[in-house]
């Protein structure tokens, strides 16, 4: 059982240190500093979980994690039986534990009255230990069912589906469109959240299990080696599409056309692959630049981010929601997650932040060259009624040379893929599926931002192996294979 006097003992959150912001902004390294020094500071964070009778915890976390049976193997340091629990619900740990935003710390009971347990970062230091302590290792099945499937889409949800057919004993090849594995884990995600040794070592235990990669495949597209979505139902006994959301929000207002206006992934894309080492010919870069960000969430702050290290001169993140409370709001009570302020290490680093704030026009005197973008015209905004009402007076303009488009994505592409396979569309752009993840087209399932909507990565992970058991059930007619998510929750929208 968990320590009985654990959270009175100690009620204050540890953290591990964040490297300071002048050095850490001369590279791309992770910015936490690893906490193997100081294991006291674990145990004792782990120390503080109450192992409730009801751990709302798990309500929080779409994976349904363990979080009260891997704390209390943490606070006696039996890292094997630790990540036995994590993965017996979470295929990819150290990447949630890097990049999940923490939905079980709000829904965290110790958190009505005191600072919550660190789940995220005992969830990370769990993962982290086990790597270096040569225990995470292949699974391969014992026997192949003679079934093949087909995963078009490298992210966390194609690779968590990929993963568990494969270890039931199906044939599995990963497409992807990129020249590496990974999807954005790969070339969105920027190194200062999560360097890519972590990816590359899941995919080594992938290969090792006998998950098949394909890159520089894009699959319904037009390119040579390609192929239609009828290859697809001709060689494979079942399709699992995992492509994501991408097709990028645009911002429809005068001056959209001038240069120098990309959408944010464009740019952290590029950026990712010269931080790698890649040649990227005509990259975008902020160096020098005033850099106005349009868009106040997760991927407006990484871009932020990545435009401090690439030394813009100045960067502004633009939000047109108003400024959240620092505390919970009165409509979004425990255990919810609530839209409150938050400060991210890329906002903790360089830039301003303005809310409530709408971008008007998109302007150009030409002192950046012909036909390309020097200023943003602003106007303030008043939501309280539903609607976006611009606040008369308060126009104005700011300098800027290079502006990202941080504004969300509106669904998968309507051609390609898509068409070719005559799945139908919701009206926000994604793929509907039925309770089983099924779509219309027998033999082809739907997991993560494909058929959700971009969400979290533990919802794409959680839909991935929903979505494996599915099919498990379609090939085999039974399945032992989990299913976390609940066909009541498969409709919610991000």
């Amino acid at each position: 059982m968990a320590d009985p006097r654990g959270f009175m003992q100690y009620t204050e959150r540890e953290l591990p240190k964040r490297r300071p912001v002048p050095v850490r902004i001369m590279d791309f390294h992770e910015v936490y500093e690893r906490r193997a020094e100081d294991a006291a500071a674990l145990t004792r964070q782990a120390s503080r979980c109450m192992d409730c009778g009801v751990p709302f915890c798990h309500n929080g976390c779409p994976l349904g994690n363990l979080i009260p049976e891997w704390n209390e193997l943490t606070r006696h340091e039996d890292w094997q039986g630790a990540i036995e629990r994590l993965h017996a619900t979470n295929n990819f740990p150290e990447w949630t534990g890097r990049l999940c935003p923490a939905p079980c710390e709000t829904a965290c009971v110790l958190g009505i009255n005191q600072p919550p347990v660190t789940i995220k970062n005992i969830e990370q230091s769990i993962a982290d230990n086990a790597w270096e302590l040569g225990l995470v290792r292949p699974r391969i099945p014992q026997r192949l069912t003679g079934y093949t499937v087909a995963v078009i889409g490298s992210g966390p949800a194609g690779l968590a589906a990929a993963q568990q057919l494969t270890r039931a004993g199906h044939t599995v090849a990963v497409y992807e469109k990129d020249d590496q594995i990974g999807g954005l884990l790969t070339y969105g995600i920027p190194d200062f959240k999560m360097e890519k040794d972590q990816v590359t070592r899941r995919l080594a235990q992938m290969e090792a299990e006998g998950t098949r990669f394909r890159p520089s495949v894009d699959v319904g597209g037009p390119g040579p080696g390609s192929l239609s979505g009828q290859d697809l139902l001709e060689r494979y006994d079942a399709v699992v599409l995992a492509m994501g959301s991408t097709v990028p929000r645009e911002l429809g207002v005068p001056g959209r056309d001038l240069g120098g206006i990309h959408p944010a992934m464009e740019y952290l894309v590029q950026a990712n692959r010269a931080v790698d080492g890649q040649d990227v010919p005509g990259q975008v870069l902020a160096e020098g630049k005033d850099v106005v960000i349009i868009g106040g969430g997760d991927t407006g702050s990484d871009c932020l981010g990545t435009a401090t290290r690439q030394r813009a001169r100045s960067v502004t993140q633009i939000d047109i929601n108003p400024l959240p409370s620092g505390d919970r709001p009165e409509n979004q009570p425990w255990p919810t997650y609530p839209k409150v302020y938050r400060v991210s290490t890329s906002h903790e680093e360089n830039g301003e932040r303005l809310y409530a704030s709408s971008t008007v026009e998109f302007l150009s005197d030409g002192s950046a060259g012909e036909g390309q973008v020097t200023h943003l015209r602003l106007v303030d905004v008043d939501r309280t009624s539903g609607q976006t009402v611009p606040v008369e007076g308060t126009e104005r303009v700011i300098p800027a040379q290079l502006v990202l488009l941080a504004l969300g994505f509106t669904g998968v592409p309507r051609t390609g893929l898509v068409e070719q396979l005559g799945l139908e569309l919701d009206h926000r752009g994604r793929v509907v599926r039925d309770e089983s993840f099924a779509t219309s087209v027998p033999g082809v399932y739907v997991a993560g931002d494909a058929g959700r909507g971009q969400s979290l990565i533990v919802w794409a992970i959680a839909e991935g192996r929903s979505a494996a058991s599915s099919v498990d059930a379609f090939l085999r007619g039974e399945t032992e294979l989990p299913a976390p998510i609940l066909p009541s929750t498969v409709s919610v929208s991000a």
